[in-house]
């Protein structure tokens, strides 16, 4: 027990280091059945940890509803899943009122009857297979951890994720999402395809009698109490500032960067920097340590702004990248000395 530490203090210590160390259990937990795709899983756990949303992109086939089914089971939280359709309504997510009768009095009445919305993990599938308006209606889910209907708010579960997964927007039958609803979601996250060895190993564990029995690692309860320990992970004033000139630096207007002035249409807003320094910040608890380091900012920095940096018709034309706008900040932009600089 540390000097002056009350004994349920240090209680309370020890039960929050049990629940740190069962974090790379839930990833071991999801490896059973996701081959490879490390570093997706990772930033997927690093979103829940950070309580944002995800968005998942990649063509059909690479297992990433199986990854958010899988990750629901291994953190024994509800989950429900919505696919969604180009006749997807707004009320098939959030609920409806129905008309009930009580037996009693014979009088009529309404109930708000919930939709899917009402769990803690939201697998929102295919969700730019559905156009702009049913999109919509999860916005203010996803923001405000709330649904109104009929003048009447219904608070959602705590925790409460949407992780949505998406095709390419280059596909027919897809409505691209729009940037509002693009922001609410904490990170990006673009699915690769396997490597030859790994495709290997899917082929083998997909046609043969290979059963996996998944452990439950994580509760609701733990949840909640590790995304409020990540909230407590310091940050130095000085990477407070390297996080704002990045975001800055985004922006055409505000830019010194030739490529980003040349290239970029909208830069980031300040919900890009809240979001560096939360997922920097859970980042560092995965990683065993409770204060940011430049590391951390640059392993979450693409998942949480390649959304939320618009390019022009010119970058489309020279096949420039989100990803490589990024990769030149992330060089270009240099650390200052003290906050002051």
């Amino acid at each position: 027990m540390h000097e002056s530490e009350t004994e349920d203090q240090a209680i309370q210590r020890q039960e929050i280091q049990q629940k740190l160390a069962k974090l790379p259990l839930v990833a071991a937990e999801i490896a059973k059945v996701i081959v490879g795709q490390r570093q997706i899983v990772d930033e997927l756990l690093i979103s829940v940890l950070a309580g944002g949303h995800c968005l998942l992109e990649g063509v059909p086939g690479l297992a990433k509803t199986l990854m958010v089914s899988t990750l629901a089971q291994s953190l024994e939280l509800e989950f429900r899943r919505v696919q969604f359709t180009p006749d997807l309504m707004p009320s098939d997510i959030i609920g409806t009122e129905i008309l009930e009768e009580d037996h009693v009095t014979g009088k009529r009445f309404f109930k708000f009857q919930t939709g899917p919305v009402f769990t803690n993990i939201l697998l929102a599938d295919e969700i730019n297979r559905t156009p702009p308006k049913t999109q919509a209606a999860l916005l203010e889910a996803m923001q405000e951890r709330r649904v109104s209907y009929a003048g009447e708010v219904h608070t959602l579960p705590r925790p409460f994720f949407v992780l949505a997964t998406q095709n390419p927007v280059e596909q027919a039958g897809t409505y691209p999402l729009p940037e509002a609803q693009l922001d609410r979601f904490l990170m990006f996250i673009r699915v690769p395809y396997p490597t030859e060895a790994e495709e290997i190993e899917i082929l083998s564990r997909t046609t043969g009698n290979h059963e996996v029995q998944l452990k439950t690692i994580l509760n609701a309860t733990d949840m909640i109490t590790l995304q409020s320990l990540v909230r407590e992970v310091g940050i130095s004033e000085v990477l407070l500032t390297y996080i704002a000139r990045l975001v800055r630096t985004t922006r055409p207007d505000e830019s010194n960067d030739e490529m980003v002035k040349e290239y970029v249409r909208w830069g980031s807003g300040p919900r890009a920097g809240q979001a560096l320094v939360l997922c920097a910040k859970a980042r560092a608890l995965m990683e065993g340590h409770f204060a940011v380091t430049i590391e951390d900012i640059h392993r979450v920095a693409k998942a949480v702004l390649r959304h939320r940096i618009l390019l022009n018709f010119q970058a489309e034309a020279s096949g420039i990248t989100t990803e490589n706008v990024i990769d030149r900040l992330l060089k270009s932009v240099s650390l200052p000395s003290s906050p002051l600089d």
